[in-house]
């Protein structure tokens, strides 16, 4: 973790603790932070800054000197509609979805999401993963995240009114690249909305109904690849 998140209950005056067994163990035995020593910090909702470490116990870290005076980083103008993927790659993909910056994540049913996936406990951690994710992005705001379990109602009366420009769909087998959907961009914005599927994409179906909503069918390449990488080569973008 690039910096501490702290939630506002754990800040008083100009003091603070860290008292989550994960962030003491991280300070303790990754950082070697002593008594003395000057950690990143920042305020879940707030703003970042640093503070100076008082006291170590077993199980809590005191901190003084508390200085939150950065901003965190703008969010990209983004929503990020996510075939719900395996249980095991869900939280990878959270982690780097939210440390890119991105501000609204869709997790959203496909025929190639197992019914399984959706009694996953993994669900129930994802605040545990946009946490790390926060960490390692060094940011403080949580983006907002949806589970949808029908597609096709999703689709047809909720996708279109998270659009605020232009919405694409990755499909390997699109007619035209990202990059040439971009050239024919007068306006230079980059999309708002982006559909990624799951392992094995989206089926012909699913890529018909986006297309008749407003989503344009786009790859980035020949090569097929998972999820995971799809995600952050196709999200790059935006940080450029």
């Amino acid at each position: 973790m690039n910096c501490i998140l702290l939630p506002v209950e754990n800040f008083s005056a100009n003091t603070a603790k860290i008292n989550d067994v994960v962030q003491i163990d991280h300070v303790n035995n990754i950082l070697g932070a002593k008594v003395g020593d000057t950690l990143k910090i920042g305020q879940l909702g707030g703003n970042l800054g640093t503070a100076v470490i008082e006291d170590i116990a077993a199980g809590s870290i005191q901190l003084y000197d508390v200085q939150l005076g950065i901003t965190p980083p703008a969010k990209l103008d983004l929503t990020v509609v996510l075939a719900l993927p395996r249980p095991k790659v869900l939280r990878r993909l959270i982690m780097d979805m939210t440390a890119l910056g991105v501000c609204d994540i869709v997790l959203v049913n496909s025929y190639r999401t197992q019914k399984s996936y959706w009694q996953s406990p993994m669900l129930e951690r994802l605040d545990e993963f946009v946490l790390e994710g926060l960490q390692q992005g060094v940011d403080t705001i949580v983006p907002r995240i949806t589970l949808q379990k029908r597609f096709k109602p999703f689709v047809e009366d909720t996708l279109t009114s998270l659009v605020s420009n232009q919405a694409i769909v990755a499909h390997p087998y699109a007619e035209q690249s990202f990059s040439e959907f971009r050239q024919l961009d007068t306006t230079l914005e980059l999309p708002s909305l982006v559909c990624i599927g799951a392992e094995g994409g989206w089926i012909d179906y699913e890529i018909a109904l986006l297309a008749a909503h407003g989503c344009t069918p786009v790859h980035i390449g020949t090569r097929i690849l998972r999820t995971e990488a799809a995600v952050n080569v196709m999200l790059g973008q935006w940080l450029l």
